[in-house]
């Protein structure tokens, strides 16, 4: 590729595609459009980025969104439905949205489609999230584009408006920090800098009707990553267990008043459901040795360059 061709990253204001406009740039990149429907997480993007193209837009509805990618050299598709109390959410925004994506991929002859899937494709978990993105992965390799579709664990990193960003900033904030249960959750998280490396290579490489199921390197328990969160940030939070039933039942409460709550009843489920995920070498397939679980913690949560960007929800 020619560090001058239109690339288009669709989902660009989130956790992946944040740190990916971060990770273009760095190669060289310069031809760059940003499309996403989140106004403010999008306004970061956009004051962070000047000389990137940022386009406001809800890709589930038609629209002049659309006419970005004629020209595109390669679209890198990262848009999903994370989490949410409600099923038609997931199914707009992991089903509709991508319809209309392959729809316009396929118009405008865009040469090469790299698509983010998720490990919960392999996963023994039974939510929205993990079966819309089945059915999303399945309309991506049945629409006969030419494409590869990644399949990373869960991941952190700097913008991380979730997961173990929110995580680290709850730590700060209570008297003392809720574990589930005994806490023994086996976890394999992926490094999203790590990540992005993998999407540009596999931008630039083009492997057609490839799937990569990306796992990070570390095999943590859940418990552990807490601590380690708590030791790089110095923290003195108290971590104390309690009943899975009643963190349960928290979660559930919680999610009563919150129109988007951070963490959910069928998160802690997925979480305990025992996955245990096997990948691609990533140095072997890519040239890219994955950074040390505790040093890319450190990275994400205490870098002064991107740790303080907190995104919205």
């Amino acid at each position: 590729m020619d560090k001058n061709d239109k690339i288009v990253v669709l989902g660009a204001a989130g956790l992946v595609g944040q740190n990916l406009i971060v990770e273009l740039k760095a190669q060289g990149y310069r031809q760059l459009v940003a499309i996403d429907k989140h106004a403010h997480n999008l306004g970061v993007l956009a004051q962070l980025h000047p000389d990137v193209t940022t386009v406001l837009a809800d890709l589930a509805e038609p629209g002049p969104w659309r006419e970005h990618l004629r020209g595109a050299a390669r679209v890198l598709q990262l848009q999903a439905q994370i989490t949410g109390k409600e099923a038609q959410l997931f199914v707009r925004n992991n089903l509709d949205s991508t319809k209309l994506v392959l729809e316009a991929v396929r118009e405008h002859q865009v040469p090469f489609l790299v698509h983010i899937s998720s490990s919960v494709v392999n996963s023994v978990a039974d939510d929205d999230y993990t079966n819309t993105k089945k059915a999303q992965e399945k309309l991506v390799l049945d629409s006969g584009l030419p494409c590869c579709v990644l399949r990373p664990t869960l991941m952190f990193g700097w913008f991380d408006p979730k997961h173990l960003g929110w995580l680290s900033r709850f730590m700060a904030k209570v008297p003392v920090f809720p574990i589930p249960g005994h806490g023994r959750y086996m976890r394999q998280p992926l490094y999203n800098r790590d990540f992005c490396r993998i999407i540009v290579q596999c931008m630039e490489r083009a492997p057609d009707r490839a799937i990569y199921d990306i796992v990070g390197d570390t095999r943590i328990d859940y418990v552990d990553i807490i601590h380690t969160i708590r030791r790089v940030k110095g923290l003195r939070t108290p971590i104390v267990h309690i009943p899975y039933t009643l963190f349960r039942w928290l979660l559930l409460g919680y999610a009563l008043f919150s129109d988007k709550p951070p963490f959910t009843a069928d998160q802690l489920k997925a979480l305990t459901a025992g996955d245990d995920f096997t990948g691609v070498d990533t140095e072997a397939e890519f040239g890219i040795r994955q950074m040390p679980f505790e040093d890319a913690i450190r990275e994400s949560y205490c870098d002064p360059r991107y740790a303080h960007i907190v995104l919205e929800r």
